[in-house]
């Protein structure tokens, strides 16, 4: 799998591995219909409790990019409510445009940078 823990990290674990599971989607190295591995085997692949997996899948499907069910376990899922996801991205952005007027980033600098971001995607 492609999930990389950084152990030495300041950020939370359960926040990497949902960082690292929409990238992952993102990427397309994860479409939407794939399974990921339970959340017993995920933690022993990746060298972390079963709680903190648990609880990223549940934030994941509570942002509408899995389903979880027990029969067929956390089933990437793109939830396609454009509405709730402009919200949801006007939070972070928010928060983002925040810190970079505090560190004097400028309007352009960061349209350069968001355009930068894009078409790495779009390759």
């Amino acid at each position: 799998m492609f999930i990389q823990i950084d152990f030495e990290s300041g950020e939370a674990l359960y926040q990497q591995l949902c960082r690292q599971i929409i990238l992952g989607i993102a990427e397309d190295t994860l479409q939407e219909g794939d399974s990921l591995p339970s959340v017993r085997d995920m933690a022993d692949e990746i060298g972390i409790n079963m709680h903190t997996v648990n609880k990223a899948y549940n934030i994941l499907r509570d942002q509408g990019f899995l389903t979880v069910d027990r029969r067929h376990g956390a089933v990437v899922y793109i939830d396609a409510a454009k509405e709730r996801a402009l919200e949801e991205l006007k939070g972070d952005l928010s928060m983002a445009v925040a810190k970079a007027r505090v560190r004097r980033i400028s309007k352009d600098e960061i349209h350069a940078m968001i355009d930068k971001i894009w078409e790495e995607y779009d390759n």
